[in-house]
């Protein structure tokens, strides 16, 4: 049995960029089709999984792999967005869930931040109740709900938030 602990969190490396397409097209359309529905679940290949999307946040520094035994096993990728932080994806191979890997990523994040982000936030689709549910345990609250324009709701954006502690203009989320 394979443990959290033989995984080590790094930045992505540019000879990582096939990898890592290659787990989103492994990983994302199986997870999102009961979800969200099979076409858009193979949209978010189609728009995130892209080499060019890929290359550019690893040539930014904005990717982060889980590797295991030169298997990449999870995927945080984070971008600036004004004063924020914002994770766009956070995704852990399914035979690696409840094993710690999904906080490590994010405090792998957090430890990459620049000294004046104050607040990580993170989104996600509405109908990923249990991403929901993960990312309320690690601290994460509801901010606001960006309506699909499908009017599907299970494909409203939710937008969550977490203070980065021991941050200038680190407040409660809540004083945002």
């Amino acid at each position: 049995m394979s443990t959290s602990e033989d995984v080590v969190v790094r930045p992505a490396r540019v000879d990582d960029v096939d990898a890592v397409c290659a787990f989103g097209e492994a990983h994302v359309p199986p997870h999102y089709t009961p979800l969200i529905g099979a076409d858009a679940a193979r949209q978010q290949v189609t728009d995130w999984w892209r080499p060019e999307q890929i290359r550019a946040a690893v040539t930014a520094g904005q990717l982060l792999v889980a590797v295991a035994h030169d298997r990449i096993v999870g995927v945080a990728q984070h971008a600036r967005e004004g004063v924020d932080v914002v994770i766009y994806k956070l995704y852990v191979d399914p035979s690696r869930r409840g094993q710690g890997l999904g906080p490590r990523l994010i405090e792998a994040v957090v430890a990459s931040l620049p000294p004046d982000v104050a607040r990580l936030l993170i989104e996600h689709f509405a109908g990923n109740a249990r991403a929901g549910a993960f990312y309320e345990r690690e601290g994460f609250a509801v901010e606001r709900v960006d309506r699909s324009a499908t009017g599907r709701p299970e494909l409203d954006v939710v937008w969550r938030a977490r203070v980065v502690p021991g941050r200038a203009g680190a407040g409660s989320v809540a004083d945002v």
